[in-house]
């Protein structure tokens, strides 16, 4: 059965169900599996041996996603080429497509979720209510051990841009 934890997200003040666990520091990063583009899936073991930031919003085309991806894609041109910047949503792909396009937002790799939520699951942050992955950022090293985590307790605040980027500068 899956593992359901309740108490520890909200949207708006609302209540949200995670679906997963809680992953720590220290852990070893679960794989997933996500698509690239419609037909084209990934797993994590794609990008061993560089140093990840994973980057978590529920849909790309809110005010708050679009900060934040647009953030991690300025950051990513300091932090050098053994560095991966994974941004994840349910979104279909072509709206991740569309949306990289128009925001032109090319330093960050857009992964999406919406086939299998298997890395919602995997990585705790799937939304029960709604079929959507909750705000959070992980930080994994060259092997895949999480270094950094932020789950945040409100889908609609700011994740903590320059911590996690001073996690993957620790790394490099």
């Amino acid at each position: 059965m899956t593992q359901e934890r309740t108490g520890v997200a909200t949207v708006k003040g609302n209540p949200l169900t995670l679906i997963g666990p809680e992953l720590k520091v220290g852990d070893k990063a679960p794989d997933f599996k996500v698509n690239k583009d419609l037909f084209t899936e990934v797993s994590l073991s794609e990008y061993n041996g560089k140093v990840k930031l994973i980057s978590v919003v529920p849909s790309i085309d809110t005010g708050v996603c679009d900060a934040q991806t647009r953030k991690f894609n300025e950051a990513a041109a300091e932090l050098g080429d053994n560095v991966v910047i994974l941004t994840i949503s349910a979104d279909l792909p072509m709206a991740q497509a569309r949306w990289c396009g128009a925001a032109e937002v090319d330093k960050v790799v857009t992964l999406s979720d919406y086939k299998t939520n298997s890395f919602g699951e995997a990585f705790g942050v799937l939304i029960k209510e709604i079929r959507l992955d909750m705000r959070s950022i992980f930080v994994l090293d060259e092997n895949n051990t999480i270094q950094y985590t932020e789950y945040l307790k409100e889908m609609t605040d700011h994740p903590n841009y320059e911590e996690a980027i001073q996690a993957v500068k620790k790394l490099v």
